[in-house]
């Protein structure tokens, strides 16, 4: 297992990610990963994609997904876009299309993005 350390940019957590109207059966979180981190990724064969100039990497689990506050207690609530977490992930056996596949196993939250409401719309 491995740890890192990222910004939420898509979180699904409390129900399964949907894509073209069906469920995938899947948890998951999208981190968008500083430029260091983003090299260590590569670096093991983890294929990132880039949205806005930054690279995010998807992590995804069949199972319910353990969340906890820097505290290491129990989370209460959704992460919010923006908010700092910690991930600790499994890479899976190598593909030869989409190389590495990444684990989520457990997710801790560092920092609380602000829940803006629809404020700034």
């Amino acid at each position: 297992m491995a740890v890192i350390e990222g910004t939420v940019a898509f979180e699904n957590l409390n129900e399964h990610e949907v894509f073209q109207g069906q469920s995938t059966g899947k948890y998951s979180v999208v981190l968008t990963l500083d430029e260091s981190t983003a090299d260590e990724l590569e670096g093991k064969g983890v294929k990132l994609r880039e949205y806005e100039d930054a690279k995010q990497r998807k992590f995804s689990t069949k199972y319910n997904v353990a969340v906890v506050d820097a505290d290491g207690g129990a989370f209460k609530g959704r992460i919010g876009r923006g908010s700092k977490v910690r991930v600790l992930w499994t890479e899976g056996q190598p593909h030869p299309v989409h190389g590495i596949p990444t684990y989520l196993n457990k997710i801790k939250v560092l920092e609380q993005a602000e829940d803006t409401g629809g404020e700034d719309f």
